[in-house]
């Protein structure tokens, strides 16, 4: 098979989608890489490093696309690409169909097989694609969130973790997953008084088990969110329904129980959401006030790490993209996983939640490989 890496596009993504040990693996097993010309150097890998590997780096994405039987990303496809894809190509990556319907659109008209990594799930339940992002996201909630808490940055000008005489921030995480306990554990290392809410009993007794003591696990309900968020500095959204856009937990009257300067982080962003005033955001403009509340809504926010982020993902990802090389499309029928990452196929909705999500008509993946 080939494969190609083309270089991503979109606004402040430096991230690259195979790492130079996958190139290696790939070419010893008798298929060809494809790679767009400095397309890792912002990760840190160089033309040379997977020349080495046994790539072949082109200069446009155009050839990349036109060379290719699969497509690997780490990003959605971007509108001047749409037109590059073809019908019979797999297409690799980060989707989040559910927070973007033109996307969907394209990728139903073009009829290219599109495999979600936010999708792809093993058999105890878990997103072992999405989870690496979700680490890093997790994390840099905490730290972009404290930095927009500061007063130069419109913040009401409190310190994280306080000093000694002077509180801490309170800080409130909406949703105990990978990335609500990641930045429960960032936010409680660096002193904060933090209270995760979820609605799933099992997580809550979990992370009370394992959180240190300035960490609370309470139930989520309205009657909670509307006595905590008055004294609440810092917010993180961190729901996630897979497939489906988030639901929104917090509205625009929440908001104005909050102390004014106060931040939010909404790390659902990629899936529409799950606060009434989010709207996505970019490393160039990163936030917005709405209600006296910073907005902090960057959608690719593991990007600003391009490093750590392509590493963690391509270290999850390699397994499925060798995969589908050695075995073909057809082979996911027999790898639950990848069949529960298959969105869209030949046109047609392979995946139940994107299409209730726009109430548009679901197939059944099996029936059409």
């Amino acid at each position: 098979m080939i494969i190609g890496i083309p270089k991503e596009i979109k606004a402040n993504e430096s991230r690259v989608s195979i790492l130079p040990f996958g190139v290696e693996e790939l070419v010893k097993s008798g298929h060809k890489v494809l790679i767009e010309n400095n397309a890792g150097l912002g990760s840190g890998f160089s033309n040379e490093i997977y020349e080495e590997s046994g790539a072949t780096i082109l200069d446009t994405p155009d050839q990349i696309f036109s060379d290719s039987d699969m497509i690997v990303k780490v990003k959605e496809p971007q509108k001047s690409e749409f037109n590059l894809i073809k019908d019979n190509q797999i297409i690799f990556t980060f989707f989040h169909f559910a927070a973007d319907k033109s996307l969907l659109s394209a990728m139903q008209d073009c009829g290219a097989t599109s495999i979600a990594y936010e999708t792809v799930q093993d058999s105890n339940g878990k997103l072992p694609l999405l989870i690496p992002m979700s680490e890093v996201a997790g994390r840099l909630s905490v730290i972009n969130g404290a930095k927009c808490l500061e007063s130069n940055m419109g913040g009401k000008g409190k310190l994280i973790s306080g000093v000694p005489g002077v509180e801490p921030a309170n800080v409130m995480i909406l949703g105990g997953g990978i990335v609500g306990s990641n930045a429960a554990k960032l936010a409680s290392g660096l002193g904060a008084n933090v209270y995760i809410l979820d609605i799933n009993h099992e997580n809550l007794r979990y992370l009370d088990d394992t959180m240190p003591s300035n960490v609370h696990s309470i139930y989520s309900n309205k009657h909670v969110l509307s006595e905590l968020l008055p004294k609440i500095d810092l917010l993180i959204g961190a729901v996630l329904v897979v497939g489906a856009k988030a639901p929104k937990l917090i509205n625009r009257q929440d908001l104005k129980l909050m102390q004014k300067g106060s931040v939010l982080v909404d790390v659902s962003v990629d899936q529409g959401g799950c606060i009434e005033t989010t709207k996505p955001t970019t490393h160039n403009n990163p936030t917005f006030v709405e209600e006296g509340i910073t907005h902090y809504c960057v959608a690719n926010m593991p990007g600003a790490v391009p490093f750590t982020s392509t590493t963690s993902l391509c270290n999850a990802t390699f397994e499925y993209v060798k995969f589908l090389a050695d075995n073909g499309l057809a082979s996911i029928k027999n790898k639950q996983s990848l069949l529960k990452g298959l969105n869209t196929y030949k046109g047609k909705i392979t995946h139940p939640a994107v299409a209730e999500c726009f109430n548009l008509n679901y197939s059944q993946p099996n029936s059409l490989l």
